[in-house]
């Protein structure tokens, strides 16, 4: 085995992926397989740990980048990164003892620095976990490690139902009543708790494998007459998604009651009723203006065949004024389940009769948009964490331990730029030997970032670099930025007009020598 492989499994056993035994059954079944030899390069030892399903690719991926800390978060193992926004980043995690599945929130590190957040968000969140209903998503712990603040959730396999009507086009009358009326009752278990959720949309709405729609994300939720909100005390003003935001929330989102939600959902309806929102046209703030004071187009003119009944309800979930509307959103569950009765049909029988909840691109994880990257990772795949790892003796033509440690590969998953920028993970065993090398030369003593810091930093100068465009525009150009030097266009202009007007000159003394002749 390589050197540069050599180096590889070392980070594997130091990032404490891949229990001891495995990896030791793993080598021993790997040489079998190959008349006793291991990989010689790094990058086929890790497609072999993917296909035996002992690391996922994104773990892979940073392993190869010559990164191993930050896998572990709390008592969880990070699987991939399922999303990210301005308001959190999301992982795919894995209980380590109970190899749970679990969806991981963690909170921007410069919103934790202030006290009343956090103080509004633990509460917020306490009073969040207590809900207990099939059509809410759960959230089931929070908790830190050092300055990393993180809730821990449910993890639903399937797609949310913006991308299934993406997807699929606008939904069968049956299919779209019966995701509203769970939708519903999920929403009236949550306003029972004294929950307000403040940004229901189809992207927040979750259709599991078995059918089943469940409400995501209570992290906009107002807890109902308590005047201190996590969104007043950082003054937020405006809240949820233009398209199905509800006249009253975007005038002041802090007095925005349950009948809010049912306007919001009432515009989930319209969506999926018609493959888009009441108001597709228009800026931000036009669509805002057009939901104060519009009545949206009819859904008549994308389906004329739309059954009275559903076309009066959805009518009356999106009126203007609040007290005109559904008062309840179980009243709304109620009513959509008379309907679906009169149909022959139970809440929940859509996806059963029409493959929609299992199938057709559902079943490969709720935040498939952003985990390209993910691959699978079995239940079996190390749980225990190991202090101890494997001796280097056991492994091929390996070094000493000592002699390793003297190579510093003391790497985090998710590194600066400058380390990225090394890309050790190369297409030869070659490169990959120089470059995996080079990065292990460099490095410092210094105690390297885990793959939480580094988001954290990196989402920091994001922030930065956009408040400095606001602020300075004039002395901030994105085409020309810091240190920019454009590419060089010969001499100055003004040579050329010297040069032109000397030719001139040529030129005219030739003619009058030719005319004095």
């Amino acid at each position: 085995m390589t050197k540069v492989a050599h180096s590889f499994l070392e980070l594997v056993k130091r990032s404490q992926l891949v229990e001891e035994d495995q990896l030791q059954e793993f080598l021993t079944q790997f040489r079998e397989k190959h008349g006793g030899e291991l990989p010689e390069r790094s990058e086929a030892f890790a497609e072999a740990l993917v296909e035996a399903d002992l690391l996922t690719n994104w773990q892979a991926e940073k392993l190869l980048a010559g990164k191993h800390r930050g896998f572990m978060l709390g008592k969880y193992k990070l699987l991939g990164q399922l999303g990210k926004g301005g308001m959190s980043t999301v992982y795919l995690a894995e209980h380590i003892l109970m190899r749970a599945r679990r969806a991981i929130k963690v909170l921007p590190r410069d919103r934790v620095k202030d006290s009343t957040y956090l103080e509004r968000f633990r509460l917020e969140a306490r009073a969040a976990a207590k809900l207990d209903d099939p059509n809410i998503v759960r959230a089931y712990d929070i908790d830190h490690e050092g300055e990393t603040h993180f809730i821990v959730m449910e993890y639903v396999e399937g797609q949310d139902l913006h991308q299934l009507v993406k997807e699929k086009g606008f939904l069968k009358f049956e299919t779209a009543a019966d995701y509203i009326a769970q939708v519903s009752r999920g929403l009236d278990h949550a306003h029972g708790a004294g929950l307000v959720h403040r940004d229901i949309k189809p992207a927040n709405c979750l259709l599991d494998r078995n059918g089943v729609v469940k409400l995501l994300d209570m992290g906009l939720a107002r807890i109902i007459d308590d005047t201190a909100s996590l969104t007043i005390d950082n003054n937020e003003n405006v809240l949820g998604t233009a398209d199905y935001l509800s006249p009253e929330q975007a005038l002041n989102s802090h007095s925005a009651d349950t009948r809010a939600d049912i306007y919001s959902l009432g515009c989930t309806f319209y969506f999926l009723l018609t493959g888009h929102p009441p108001y597709a046209e228009g800026s931000i703030s036009e669509r805002l203006m057009k939901h104060q004071i519009e009545t949206a187009p009819s859904i008549l003119k994308d389906r004329p065949d739309v059954p009275p009944i559903l076309l009066h309800i959805c009518e009356k979930m999106m009126l203007k004024k609040p007290e005109e509307r559904y008062q309840t959103a179980g009243e709304v569950a109620t009513r959509l389940t008379d309907w679906l009765a009169d149909q022959g049909q139970d809440v929940g029988e859509s996806s059963k009769k029409s493959g929609s909840g299992s199938g057709s691109g559902v079943g490969s994880g709720i935040f498939r948009r952003f985990a390209d990257s993910i691959s699978r990772t079995s239940g079996d795949s190390g749980s225990a964490i190991r202090q101890d790892v494997l001796d280097p003796s056991t492994v091929g033509q390996g070094q000493s331990s000592t002699e390793l440690d003297q190579q510093e590969l003391e790497l985090a998953p998710l590194e600066e730029e400058a380390l990225e920028e090394e890309e050790v993970t190369v297409s030869s065993a070659e490169s990959s030997t120089d470059n995996l090398t080079s990065s292990i030369e460099t490095l410092s003593d210094e105690p390297r970032k885990s793959l939480i810091e580094e988001a954290f930093e990196k989402q920091e100068a994001e922030v930065a670099v956009k408040q400095r465009f606001q602020t300075q525009p004039g002395e901030v150009n994105p085409l020309r930025p810091p240190g920019y030097a454009g590419p060089s266009y010969g001499p100055p202009a003004w040579v050329y007009v010297l040069g032109g007007l000397g030719v001139m000159l040529v030129l005219g003394f030739i003619v009058y020598l030719v005319l004095e002749n």
